[in-house]
């Protein structure tokens, strides 16, 4: 261990401690001072925008601005505008019945923060998938730490600065650093460890917090599947497709991983997808519009893949573009791979960038086989006209979440729990979910000073007889 990842290690501890005692001196912090909190984050996004979309792009060496804006900065702004106009009604308590036989008596239930929490956020979205959590975890009330990817260490040192310009460390610290630090976070006693990132990592960050009985948030990943129906138009679905798949250079977790479309569709949906690439990225190697890859590992891991397909001899599509200007731009032109059998690395593997392969199918059942085949995905996407024919693919598979004609975009439903199932997540965020993940709701019961019960206690007589009889009925 280096002697910086030391320094960091202790300094994230003695955060710990410190919000914790703060967090038992101010247990139930006023809603008017949770409601300037929200404030104070869609301030911050508003008065840094520009800086913040220019740290991302330094960290990815080209990231689209209005991506930027759109779905990290505009992003936070409304989930805490949201989050601050329903905040009220979310931490009320709430009332509820009591059976007769338990009677005279009055139950409910409180909404309380549960403390300090920590939040494990990622490279590809590293300001929304942070500030996102820390919206929902002010919201309950809580202190949080964040420890945010070291793939994005410019933005990490900016959302340092500009949180600790806002809020004292006591309430929201944010903790630099690689891999040590970042395992070191995960193994401290927090109330709560939100964890977003790949589904490798999510199970040695489930571990750690086991340790300490740590409650966990788990926002992982998986392969999205894209379901065409036989009576979809192909140039419809080939535009949200080729959107949700190349926004970001499909380094989204809900992107498409991979289409299924009617066999002798392929070439069709191929050609398709082409033509809204070279509309939308006339050049995808120098385009402003098409963002680079992150690093240089994830970068050689795409080109390989793709590689790996062509030495297969596998179908490779790709539009024209200057190969050396995106190999120096650490750019991939948008891919795509006709066909690829289910044991290659395309179709085993999270693809996590803009490669998309392409499956035709007999049947809709045999497409809805492969899906239930393998790990429930973070979302699954199906395009039908036949509002019937779209219920039933929903109906026989199981995802985090999901889209109708439509990808990535039921994340920004403020209202709908963003979260995966199984292999792809546990737990959920966004709204109200978001709020519940960092609140223990506490069961009360309420009596006077006596209630009957206190006649149910041995010796047990003919009292008891004719109670529990009632009862059994």
């Amino acid at each position: 261990m280096s002697e910086l990842d030391a320094r960091q290690i202790e300094r994230m501890k003695d955060i710990l401690e410190r919000q914790k005692q703060a967090f038992k001196q101010d247990r139930h912090r006023p809603l008017a001072r949770r409601k300037a909190d929200l404030d104070a984050i869609a301030t911050l996004c508003r008065s840094h925008a520009d800086a913040i979309a220019q740290a991302i792009s330094d960290d990815f060496g080209h990231r689209a601005q209005e991506e930027s804006v759109i779905a990290e900065i505009a992003f936070v702004i409304q989930d805490a505008a949201h989050a601050k106009k329903h905040l009220a009604r979310w931490s009320k308590t709430r009332k509820v019945g009591v059976p007769l036989t338990l009677m005279p008596g009055r139950a409910e239930i409180r909404r309380e923060p549960k403390g300090v929490v920590g939040i494990v956020s990622p490279w590809n979205y590293p300001f929304q998938l942070a500030m996102a959590p820390l919206v929902a975890a002010l919201a309950a009330g809580c202190r949080a730490m964040i420890k945010p990817s070291e793939y994005t260490p410019a933005l990490a040192e900016l959302m340092k600065s500009l949180l600790g310009d806002v809020f004292d460390t006591d309430q929201v610290a944010v903790i630099t650093g690689g891999p040590t630090v970042g395992q070191a976070f995960t193994g401290l006693t927090f109330d709560h460890l939100f964890y977003t990132g790949s589904t490798q990592v999510g199970r040695l960050v489930a571990l750690a917090a086991a340790d300490n009985l740590v409650p966990v948030t788990l926002e992982l990943g998986g392969k999205s599947p894209a379901i065409v129906t036989p009576d979809y138009p192909i140039a419809s679905a080939a535009k949200s497709i080729g959107w949700g798949k190349h926004f970001n250079a499909g380094q989204t977790c809900v992107a498409p991983d991979y289409a299924l479309v009617p066999a002798g569709q392929e070439d069709a949906l191929a050609a398709a997808l082409i033509d809204v690439v070279q509309t939308q990225f006339p050049d995808a190697a120098t385009d402003s519009a098409y963002t680079a890859i992150v690093s240089d590992r994830h970068y050689d891991r795409l080109t390989a893949m793709i590689d790996q397909a062509r030495d297969a001899g596998l179908r490779v599509i790709q539009p024209d573009h200057d190969a050396d200007a995106a190999r120096a731009g650490r750019r991939i032109a948008p891919t795509l791979v006709i066909n690829p059998p289910l044991d290659h690395p395309l179709m085993q593997e999270e693809i996590f960038g803009p490669v998309l392969p392409i499956l035709g199918y007999d049947s809709l059942d045999d497409a809805l086989a492969l899906v239930t085949g393998r790990d429930h995905p973070l979302a699954l996407y199906v395009y039908a006209l036949d509002k019937a024919l779209a219920n039933h693919v929903l109906d026989e598979t199981l995802s985090g979440g999901a889209g109708v004609n439509i990808n990535l975009l039921h994340l920004s439903v403020p209202d709908l729990p963003f979260g995966g199932i199984g292999a792809s997540g546990q737990g959920a965020y966004h709204g109200e979910a978001g709020f519940l993940t960092f609140t223990h709701e506490r069961s009360v019961f309420r009596t006077g000073k006596w209630h009957p019960s206190q006649l149910l206690a041995p010796p047990y007589g003919k009292l008891y007889e004719r109670i529990s009889q009632r009862q059994m009925k």
